[in-house]
């Protein structure tokens, strides 16, 4: 497995998170979950305005090996998403850490802290290998 920022948080679902400056939350999807997805072909994306809960799906991403529901690690409401990511879905296989899905402004921040660290979601990694 590669490196996991130690910065973000993930959910057990292979998705991150990454508290911003502002105090929003952008999210992604884990380098572990692109790789088992394959060439990311297409992402669809929640709706600016969504009000998400945690463990919500939130949008979708499809390779060509399979489709993936992406969920919401903290809930909130989507205040952007990553329009470059309709163009070139590819960015994901490229940047996983670096290719956000959305941001949310978070209802609730302490929902991070319920997120696993690094360390953890390599154990959950390593376990469903």
């Amino acid at each position: 497995m590669s490196d996991l920022p130690s910065d973000l948080r993930y959910a057990s679902s292979h998705e991150w998170a990454r508290l911003e400056a502002d105090g929003s939350v952008s999210v992604g999807i884990s380098d572990h979950a692109q790789q088992a997805l394959g060439d990311v072909v297409y992402v669809e994306l929640p709706e600016v305005g969504q009000q998400l809960q945690a463990g919500q799906q939130a949008g979708v991403v499809e390779s060509v090996k399979a489709a993936s529901d992406i969920y919401a690690p903290v809930s909130g409401e989507v205040i952007a998403v990553n329009e470059q990511l309709a163009d070139t879905p590819e960015l994901v296989n490229n940047e996983p850490y670096g290719s956000w899905f959305f941001r949310l402004q978070p209802s609730d921040p302490a929902e991070l802290d319920k997120l696993l660290s690094a360390d953890a979601y390599k154990a959950v990694c390593d376990a469903e290998a």
